[in-house]
């Protein structure tokens, strides 16, 4: 039977927008409580290394005024191990972060970076913090995380969002594969990136996930129709799909 969906709203891009100005709006941190006003399950923010968005108040702010759970997602690198730790959000999502890219450019090579990503997966977990793993669709990083014992996978949907037709179903089809392969070896599953309006719902009928997290598309939409019911709109797809 089809569990629930948690949506995850990734609120970064608010912070772009700020920080495009050098200004003290628009916060972040009121996007976040207005998204869980407006039923986001929980929110999802990116502190960079170079902090081209999230920035370090951000993150202490929502540690201390969010009522729904936050995940941070980090990169793989001591610095950003000691500041979960510090803060011990909800969940951690460890992703390959590269300072050139404009966003995040495919999954974490959790089967080729064993001897980093352990003792980082180790010290969350011994924190209490939900650890998640943001991977690609494929069987070797999903044994992988397994290996590590990550409780949690993101699948990455990028290649889904871009694609059309028979390329676009034949990548459903393995991140599909991918999460009944998680689920069956006892890790929860989420997705995201690139998900819209158009393209969320083949995604979310996946029977296996547990949790989407969708950000850039969300914020973008809101400076048409508002953020509240954007969240809503994209909340009603997602349960419509269950």
């Amino acid at each position: 039977m089809t569990g629930p969906l948690r949506l995850g709203v990734n609120i970064d891009h608010v912070a772009t927008v700020r920080n495009a100005r050098g200004s003290g709006y628009p916060d972040p941190v009121r996007a976040a409580l207005v998204a869980a006003d407006h039923g986001a399950d929980g929110i999802t923010a990116h502190l960079r290394e170079d902090r081209r968005h999230i920035t370090d108040d951000d993150i202490a702010r929502l540690s201390s005024e969010l009522t729904v759970p936050l995940n941070l997602e980090m990169a793989a690198t001591q610095e950003m191990l000691g500041i979960a730790l510090r803060h011990r959000p909800h969940a951690a999502c460890i992703v390959p972060e590269k300072r050139e890219e404009r966003t995040t450019e495919g999954g974490l090579d959790a089967a080729g970076q064993h001897d980093l990503l352990a003792p980082m997966v180790r010290d969350l977990g011994a924190a209490g913090i939900r650890v998640s793993l943001f991977i690609e669709p494929a069987a070797d990083q999903i044994a992988a995380a397994i290996a590590l014992g990550a409780p949690v996978i993101e699948l990455h949907t990028g290649r889904y969002a871009e694609l059309s037709g028979e390329a676009q179903v034949a990548e459903l089809r393995r991140i599909a594969d991918a999460a009944a392969l998680a689920a069956k070896n006892g890790i929860e599953v989420h997705a995201g990136h690139g998900l819209t309006f158009d393209n969320v719902v083949p995604i979310a009928a996946i029977p296996q996930l547990r949790e989407l997290n969708i950000g850039h598309f969300l914020i973008g939409e809101a400076i048409f129709d508002g953020l509240g019911p954007v969240v809503r709109r994209m909340k009603g797809l997602m349960e419509d799909a269950r």
